[in-house]
């Protein structure tokens, strides 16, 4: 389906897949984007639903990670609780990093390595997808 959303006073022209699956992927200029409305328990009645809904990836493009680096990715889709480390700090393996929730439960992410945090590309209050880089350890 395709339908016209306008965002701020820009209108954009969004191809919708399968409005009853979740996440509804939407397609905006060439990008896929996972859309997870905020109702998730009621259907989806008709296309205008869709024109409250955002895309879940965030608007200011992530960094490329020096070589060598590791990055740490979003484990499932959700929101950020709390960031509880910073960047420059130093972690242990199994230390809290940062607190996701999803599916209304809260989520604790531990480092898996001991390392150096270089880059923290999350705060709190984010609505991250899958796989979306959240951090950056130092090589």
């Amino acid at each position: 389906m395709k339908v016209t959303i306008t965002i701020e006073g820009k209108q954009y022209q969004v191809s919708i897949d399968d409005l009853n699956t979740r996440p509804i992927l939407a397609e905006v200029d060439g990008k896929v984007y996972e859309v997870w409305p905020e109702d998730a328990d009621s259907p989806v009645a008709s296309a205008p639903a869709a024109t409250q809904v955002a895309p879940s990836a965030s608007a200011a493009p992530t960094p490329a990670p020096a070589a060598g680096a590791k990055t740490l990715t979003a484990p499932l889709p959700g929101v950020i609780i709390s960031v509880e480390v910073r960047e420059g700090q130093t972690v242990k393996t199994g230390q809290e990093l940062y607190v996701l929730e999803a599916m209304k439960m809260k989520n604790s992410i531990l480092a898996d390595r001991d390392g150096k945090i270089a880059a923290i590309h999350i705060s709190a209050g984010d609505q991250v997808s899958h796989n979306q880089p959240v951090m950056t350890f130092e090589g």
